[in-house]
């Protein structure tokens, strides 16, 4: 059993920044990858950046530059810094941890991030 608690989200001006944070807890075991997913209104939902348990991070091409993924590997924390805030970054924003060993994929109930222009 694993939980995933997200928290930071809010309503921030364009050109604005926000800090996300998602706390996984529970049956966490060996190689894992924890990742910031979004949807916004209408759309499918969509990979913002990844974190693996070895510290390799990936990123959508429309956040590099401007989203930073981290992760304190000892809590099973992982944050996403978001600078430089536009309107299309307004979303629902989800966090996944995903453990291939033990094949458990466990989301978080999502934090809306809203960017006013």
């Amino acid at each position: 059993q694993v939980e995933i608690v997200e928290s930071g989200g809010g309503l921030v001006q364009a050109g604005g920044s926000l800090r996300l944070s998602c706390a996984a807890s529970g049956s966490i075991f060996g190689f894992n990858e924890m990742s910031w997913y979004r949807q916004a209104p209408g759309k499918q939902r969509e990979m913002v950046a990844t974190i693996t348990s070895t510290l390799r991070t990936n990123y959508a091409d429309s956040v590099k530059g401007r989203f930073t993924i981290s992760r304190d590997g000892a809590k099973s924390t992982v944050y996403l810094q978001m600078d430089s805030l536009t309107s299309d970054d307004t979303a629902v924003y989800y966090c996944n941890l995903d453990q291939p060993l033990s094949q458990l994929n466990t989301w978080g109930q999502g934090t809306q991030v809203t960017v006013s222009s």
